[in-house]
């Protein structure tokens, strides 16, 4: 059946099968509804009423608009916790990919305030962002005052929040080289520890710890901080470990025991980018660490590579070694070219901002985490600023999962799937951020933030080599009540995003 979008209201016959229903702006009508919470998953008729879902029936609704979802899946919107993209054009690739809520939680952002500034008046989606330890870290080091921060914050960025990001990744000053190399002062650690507070109380949806591309710098003592104050505050922390040789453990135990030692909340991020050839023991170790209490949970992306600048410290390691590739392995994004030894030490001092992709995983080890019960799915959608910039941003995400895992190999279910795109997430925020009790659900008070989707069509087209695709088969993606995508066409009037904040 052609899907129709009806605009206006219904002539309501006498034999008509609609239910009368008072004031509802919206209303999505013949849909395989699935939500994760509950377990529901059945023909159902919803009816959204501004931004909240205010009635679900087992009889067609009448609303000012209706969408006949019929033959399509009705999912809450896919809530992804892991993205580096708040720019217009990261949120609309991110709708085409039925992403209603995007949030930058390991690098994070600090200030709060600064998080999002190229999107906080015309956001497409609902968007937010931890306490970012290295942004803090860096302003530490550079001498810049934030504490008690109580007027509008100077732009961390002259073109886009990543932008600055990666300008101060570049920056060769000696605040700079302090930042990735040095250990923190007894001073710096109580000021430090003074701005996680204060990122906190502006409303960081927990602690963005990115340890690995500071690990030198972070001694035992400066972490333990780090989960102590996590634990004092029960803000989550989502940390990327210190990264080990093709898989080394020892980086895991570190973070699980200071979880356990301290009672904080840890998210692991990008499981598989870590674990490698020992995901099966990651996973294990986490299942362990849960069972003895711990609160802790993890990710996957559903890609065999990883992205990052040439000039990205891992790569100043023995990075050959830490991920069992050679040069031949690594991909210059810009140009689809395989680099040689020469060619990679021409390219790091000639183009040090640019692209590179490197292909260090098995399919095994992603399908091993995509299946274990409990893992959440993410993106780490890279910056995405410019068409005409050919990297590598993980466009596509969760379709990739939902056409590859579910519908083709059929590796999961799709109700489990789901669950890992929308409640799962939810579930980890809710009990520091009480906004995201209301999200990650169908369910009458729920946000109405919905995706609907034709699974049989559902494509991701974006590669590494031409990541600025549209993912297809996404039907309609509503966002606190409004459709921004209608009948696979973005709405580019329509900006009904918000800023999510713990507070």
């Amino acid at each position: 059946m052609i899907n129709r979008l009806v605009i206006g209201a219904l002539i309501i016959l006498s034999s008509s099968p609609f239910v009368m229903a008072e004031s509802l702006s919206l209303v999505i009508n013949h849909g395989r509804v699935i939500d994760p919470e509950t377990g529901l998953d059945a023909i159902r008729h919803i009816g959204i009423q501004h931004n909240k879902i205010t009635k679900i029936s087992t009889s067609p609704l009448q609303g000012d608009q209706e969408i006949d979802a019929s033959g399509l899946i009705v999912s809450p919107g896919f809530i992804d916790l892991h993205t580096h993209s708040p720019t217009q054009l990261g949120q609309y690739y991110q709708l085409f990919d039925g992403v209603t809520t995007a949030l930058e939680l390991e690098i994070g952002a600090y200030p709060i305030a600064a998080y999002g500034q190229d999107v906080a008046d015309s956001a497409l989606i609902n968007f937010g962002a931890s306490t970012g330890y290295l942004s803090l870290r860096v302003l530490q080091k550079q001498g810049i005052e934030y504490v008690h921060l109580t007027s509008k914050p100077k732009p961390v960025s002259l073109n886009g929040w990543w932008t600055g990001l990666k300008t101060l990744f570049m920056d060769l000053s000696d605040a700079m080289r302090d930042t990735f190399s040095v250990n923190a002062s007894v001073d710096d650690l109580a000021a430090i520890r003074e701005n996680i507070i204060n990122g906190l109380e502006q409303g960081g949806l927990g602690i963005g710890l990115a340890l690995d591309y500071f690990s030198e710098a972070v001694n035992e003592e400066e972490l333990a901080a780090i989960f102590e104050v996590a634990a004092e505050y029960k803000a989550p922390i989502f940390v990327h470990m210190r990264r080990g040789i093709n898989g080394d453990p020892t980086g895991l135990y570190e973070v699980l025991g200071l979880a356990k030692q301290f009672g904080a909340s840890l998210h692991i991020c990008h499981l598989t980018h870590n674990s490698m050839k020992n995901t099966q023991l990651f996973l294990a170790e986490i299942k362990k660490a849960q069972a003895e209490g711990v609160d802790v949970t993890t990710e996957v992306l559903p890609y065999n590579a990883g992205s990052a600048l040439i000039s990205a410290a891992v790569f100043s390691r023995d990075w050959r070694t830490i991920f069992d590739i050679d040069y031949g392995d690594v991909e210059w994004a810009e140009t689809g070219e395989r680099f040689t030894e020469e060619t990679w030490i021409k390219t790091r001092e000639s183009h040090p901002q640019s692209g590179v992709i490197h292909h260090y995983l098995k399919e095994e080890y992603t399908q091993m985490a995509v299946k274990e019960p409990g893992v959440i799915i993410v993106s780490d959608l890279l910056p995405m600023v410019d068409t005409d910039k050919n990297v590598a941003p993980h466009n596509g995400a969760f379709s990739k999962v939902l056409s590859k895992y579910v519908r083709d190999l059929k590796i999961i279910d799709l109700p489990t799937a789901i669950a890992k795109m929308t409640w799962l997430p939810a579930k980890r925020l809710e009990n520091y951020a009480p906004a995201f009790k209301n999200k990650g659900r169908i369910q009458v008070g729920a946000d109405a933030d919905i995706t609907i989707f034709d699974m049989a069509s559902l494509e991701s087209k974006a590669t590494y080599q031409d990541p600025y695709q549209e993912a297809k088969g996404f039907q309609f993606v509503i966002v606190n009540g409004q459709p921004v995508i209608s009948y696979g066409l973005f709405l580019d009037n329509t900006h009904p995003g918000k800023r999510l904040l713990a507070k």
